[in-house]
């Protein structure tokens, strides 16, 4: 399963995403953010989809859809969006619905990664 992760703002939520990098089995990583974002870094491979959080909600839906729209394989995806905020959270859910691909929540636990 692909993970799509998105960076964002947020106390921590950039240790979130790593964490969920870092102790996942993942197909492919696909990490989403803005231009600051670019700095995140990882050991393991992944692709940096950078995506203009300042657009109307609309607009930002519809460039993650084009940009994601090749990007997977089966027909669900895991989704990480401990970090951002609604606007930015509702444009990458319905992007994804939208594509279309199935969602399921994903985040790191003191017991480990759990789908929710």
């Amino acid at each position: 399963m692909e993970l799509v992760a998105l960076l964002s703002s947020g106390k921590g939520s950039w240790a979130q995403v790593a964490g969920l990098i870092n102790r996942g089995e993942w197909d492919d990583i696909i990490l989403l953010g803005d231009s600051f974002a670019e700095k995140f870094t990882c050991d393991k491979k992944h692709e940096f989809v950078k995506v203009d959080t300042s657009k109307r909600i609309v607009e930002l839906k519809q460039e993650i859809m084009e940009k994601l729209k090749s990007k997977f394989q089966g027909t669900e995806v895991a989704l990480s969006i401990a970090s951002g905020e609604g606007k930015e959270h509702m444009a990458i859910i319905s992007a994804l619905l939208s594509i279309p691909v199935g969602v399921r929540f994903v985040a790191l636990t003191q017991e480990g990664i759990i789908y929710l």
